[in-house]
């Protein structure tokens, strides 16, 4: 893909913030979002201009006018990525708290939800783009102590190939397990055994072509890295 302009959300760290990077450093210019105004602000220092990035909860109303403010100055996106998560900590799904689950509810599907309908009718407008949003191996199988955690990207799923049947030609909607990658989430839920896998920063280095590849021939795909 030549030069090209790229939404991630959750770009705040982990995954998210070595994407980033990775787009910046390869010559795209990076538009991402995440809960810590901090890290934003740490991310915009260090990748400097023309990149963009905000503190944005896309569980909430504030995406809108986020979208508003960049679609207003770079256009509709070439590649938007729903990165953004979060993961339940582990236990039985009865002793889930519900705020808990609520919250888990409210980013896993409702910001993704979110997200594409504040970018999304600038990019039909335009008749091209790619969409992927980040499923999980649990997106597709389960495990005792991650219920909530499944059930999100179960959803995320069914949403994405949906998506897909309604965008026009030229356009894709891909659900994406991008793998086993030792970031905070895995920490989360494997202990010390996510040491055992790459770091995000490894994930972005050969994930990156391979999301810039992406294009109309793979849309409704449930692809994985």
């Amino acid at each position: 893909m030549a030069s090209s302009t790229v939404v991630i959300t959750g770009a705040s760290r982990g995954l998210g913030r070595a994407m980033a990077h990775g787009f910046a450093h390869a010559g795209h210019t990076v538009l991402g979002c995440g809960r810590d105004a901090g890290d934003q602000a740490e991310l915009a220092a260090a990748l400097g201009e023309p990149h963009d990035f905000q503190a944005v909860d896309v569980a909430g109303d504030d995406v809108n006018l986020w979208a508003e403010d960049l679609l207003g100055h770079y256009g509709a996106p070439d590649l938007l990525i729903n990165n953004a998560g979060l993961i339940n900590r582990v236990t039985e799904l009865w002793r889930v708290p519900a705020e808990e689950f609520d919250r888990l509810m409210a980013v896993n599907i409702g910001g993704v939800y979110r997200v594409l309908r504040a970018f999304l009718p600038a990019m039909v407008e335009r008749g091209s783009g790619v969409v992927v949003n980040f499923s999980s191996g649990w997106g597709r199988s389960t495990a005792p102590g991650v219920a909530p955690y499944c059930a999100t990207k179960f959803a995320v799923e069914g949403m994405t190939q949906a998506l897909a049947q309604e965008l026009p030609d030229g356009m894709a909607a891909i659900a994406l397990n991008p793998g086993i990658i030792n970031t905070d989430m895995l920490q989360t839920a494997w202990g010390d055994g996510a040491a055992a896998h790459p770091t995000a920063e490894e994930w972005a280095k050969r994930s990156i072509p391979f999301l810039l590849r992406l294009g109309p021939a793979d849309n409704g795909g449930s692809l994985s890295i």
